[in-house]
């Protein structure tokens, strides 16, 4: 999926390009007379819904759960680089700079002697 150009931000960049996408599973109820009833089960809030979809919306439907799993994919080559990233700086005791603290004492004013 990476190729050498591949970075986090490029990944951002496509995860933000994908404009709708539905979390859930689109399954075939059963065959009728003019094609198959189709049934999209999903879960929000912890809890399983399922919704009738008219056959009109399956193929929309489809593209959208297939953008689903594209950011999903997205996300953990995202993670992976980021953490691949991490573990090296660490490993390599290089660490990004700091701004250091600012001290708590007060400053006293130079004369003007």
């Amino acid at each position: 999926m990476t190729t050498p150009k591949t970075t986090p931000a490029s990944l951002l960049q496509q995860v933000a390009s994908i404009e709708r996408m539905e979390r859930g599973t689109l399954c075939v109820l059963r065959q009728g007379p003019n094609g198959p009833y189709y049934n999209f089960q999903t879960r929000e809030d912890g809890r399983h819904l399922s919704q009738y979809v008219p056959t009109a919306q399956e193929p929309v439907l489809r593209e959208n759960i297939a953008a689903y799993e594209q950011f999903k994919q997205l996300i953990d080559e995202y993670v992976r680089l980021v953490s691949e990233r991490t573990r090296e700086e660490r490993l390599s005791g290089v660490k990004k700079k700091r701004r250091p603290p600012n001290s708590s004492s007060r400053k006293t004013p130079k004369s003007n002697s």
